[in-house]
């Protein structure tokens, strides 16, 4: 069987919102995408998942967005709670250029830097696929509605819906799973010994290319406002 996303309809309440495949009363929210599940043994199941966590893939992933992003070629996003200085003004100059240049970013987004580089992408037209460390949240949050609406944002969790709060172990298999479905990937900064560390001596196994920041160009620093 293969999973796809299911038809959108037009609310007829607009305080309805989406859980679980369906709509609900609560704050107001747009029209956006059913969320639904894609099983391990489904031909819909990202063969790259598949591939590289092996028998660590995860049996189900829950798909909230437009699924045909997962067909484009991804950089993915890490950077540590803890990050020098140095380097995020570069790495605001890199999230500037993915979305200028129209690349699509997969990450959790969850750290600082992520986030802020996140809040710079939602304001180009590019892709974006965020992948929470926790199961698909309850309500769409207001910054994703208009990028849902267009079909530029997917969200994909790998969890249940009883893992709603994120934990060190997610994150963990969250990152291992952002990875695995990257062709390239960003690593800002990783804490010696930590576990972004150990990540891209796995990356060099799966033969993933891993790339680091490039010096901060104060020419290009304005168009992180814009």
């Amino acid at each position: 069987m293969i999973c796809r996303p299911q038809p959108r309809r037009k609310p007829s309440n607009p305080s309805e919102s989406v859980v679980s495949g369906k709509f609900r009363a609560g704050n107001p929210q747009p029209t956006a995408t059913h969320p639904i599940e894609i099983r391990l043994s489904d031909a819909g199941y990202p063969h790259r998942i598949a591939r590289q966590l092996e028998n660590n893939a995860p049996k189900q992933i829950s798909v909230l967005g437009n699924l045909d992003l997962l067909a484009l070629p991804k950089t993915a996003l890490f950077c540590s709670s803890r990050c020098p200085g140095k380097v995020i003004l570069a790495t605001y100059d890199q999230a500037a250029k993915w979305r200028d240049t129209g690349r699509c970013v997969i990450s959790g987004f969850h750290s600082p830097v992520e986030k802020e580089c996140l809040q710079i992408l939602l304001r180009g037209t590019q892709p974006i696929i965020i992948c929470p460390a926790r199961s698909l949240p309850r309500r769409v949050p207001p910054e994703w509605q208009q990028p849902l609406a267009a079909g530029r944002l997917l969200v994909l969790s790998p969890f249940t819906a009883r893992e709603n709060r994120v934990t060190a172990d997610l994150a963990t298999r969250r990152n291992e799973f952002v990875a695995a479905l990257a062709n390239e990937v960003f690593i800002v900064h990783a804490t010696a010994g930590g576990h972004l560390d150990s990540l891209s001596h796995r990356l060099r196994v799966w033969g993933i290319p891993l790339i680091k920041p490039s010096p901060f160009s104060h020419a290009n620093a304005s168009k992180h406002s814009n």
